[in-house]
């Protein structure tokens, strides 16, 4: 009911993008597109100025919206490959594709917990089809990596070089396979990288990355005004912005953050934790690095959950199980939920800084609880087998 219920967002979309249906306001999916075409003209340097972008937006679309332009540049040749086609046809293509890939991962990594990964994921499959976003491409891409992780293979670097699109949704898999010693997979990674980055500035010139350093720029001054909808994300930055807190704060406690449960993988492994334990945790961690982390980018938290998932309901109480699913919607669903209760109370779209950010604290909540449910295995295991030593290096 769920995968019929997203095609038909899906098929809706693509019929108002194709205009047989009441357009809508424009939407990631266009920026997507109108970047892509932006590659063709050549002119896809104006694209990391915002001044710049809005003129464009003007003339593509009639309308114009708040969506900077940071993606690197490796990106920019995937929203090109999509530009010829109409852009309800582009919708369907990369949405669909990119949805059918995460769940075959999610589903070879879940085994037969697939159904309730799932139906706990359900609110991040709705956001991600509803946005057009590229939650469901990162998420296949981490799904492969953790995949090469577990196998121990050095082809774990293909997928996780291919990160460069996103590289801070890759950090904690990085540090994964840094302390466990995967040398051959981070140098596959580092190569990956690379070529695509080269590759990059082969097809679009050197003045690409000038632009591009630019248009980061121009997001940390964006977010440190609170221009971003930051009721979208889900990271602790964003809770403390919205709360008004200097955005000075609001970093060194997203900063704090990061390497505190960063520094929960390398304890994992000298915990000795299961490799698929500890691969589940790095996904996990990843999504509290950067100030970035939205909604869409929580398909992280389904190869997260895939992996723990049989361990996490062999150790859980009922209610811890139930809390689980609860935490988990409510990271999930907050943006549309917040957006749809202002907008049906106010009757206009919700802007950046009208609702407070309140995601980050159940998703907290939710690694404190799951990493309490993991060492509660190994408590037990110490208590028949003595304490733990340092885990034996993972072969490469």
């Amino acid at each position: 009911m769920l995968l019929l219920s997203l095609a038909a967002v899906m098929l809706s979309k693509a019929l108002r993008y194709a205009g047989l249906l009441p357009a809508q306001d424009i939407t990631d999916f266009d920026a997507f597109h109108i970047a892509g075409r932006m590659v063709w003209r050549g002119d896809i340097a104006q694209a990391y100025h915002l001044p710049a972008l809005l003129t464009v937006q003007q003339a593509l679309t009639g309308e114009q919206a708040f969506l900077p332009w940071t993606y690197p540049p490796p990106f920019d040749l995937v929203v090109a490959a999509l530009a010829p086609l109409p852009i309800g046809l582009a919708y369907l293509v990369f949405v669909g594709s990119t949805l059918a890939a995460y769940l075959l991962v999610l589903r070879r990594i879940a085994g037969a917990q697939f159904a309730p990964v799932v139906v706990a994921l359900a609110p991040v499959l709705v956001v991600g089809v509803a946005g057009g976003q590229n939650g469901f491409l990162t998420g296949t891409l981490i799904g492969l990596t953790c995949l090469g992780l577990l196998s121990g293979r050095a082809l774990a670097g293909l997928p996780l070089g291919l990160m460069v699109i996103k590289p801070h949704l890759a950090v904690g898999l990085a540090v994964c396979a840094l302390v466990s010693r995967h040398w051959r997979c981070l140098a596959a990674a580092a190569a990956t990288a690379a070529l695509a980055l080269v590759l990059s500035t082969v097809v679009l010139g050197p003045a690409i990355w000038p632009a591009f350093l630019g248009g980061v720029d121009e997001a940390k001054t964006f977010l440190a005004a609170g221009a971003y909808p930051l009721f979208r994300m889900v990271s602790v930055y964003a809770c403390l912005r919205s709360l008004d807190l200097p955005a000075s704060v609001a970093l060194a406690a997203q900063v704090a953050t990061a390497a505190s449960v960063l520094g929960l993988i390398p304890l994992a492994l000298w915990r000795n934790l299961p490799r698929r334990q500890v691969v589940g945790l790095a996904a996990l961690a990843s999504l509290f690095v950067s100030p970035y982390a939205y909604d869409y980018d929580l398909t992280l938290y389904g190869v997260a959950l895939a992996l723990l998932l049989p361990d996490l309901l062999g150790r859980a109480s009922r209610r811890e199980e139930l809390a689980l699913l609860a935490l988990g919607w409510m990271v999930g669903g907050y943006g549309l939920t917040a957006g749809g209760l202002y907008e049906a109370r106010l009757g206009t779209e919700i802007t950046a800084s009208a609702e407070i950010s309140l995601a980050a604290l159940p998703f907290l909540l939710l690694f404190a609880l799951v990493w309490r449910i993991l060492r509660r295995e190994q408590a037990a295991t110490a208590a028949i087998g003595g304490k733990a030593g340092p885990a034996a290096p993972v072969p490469a």
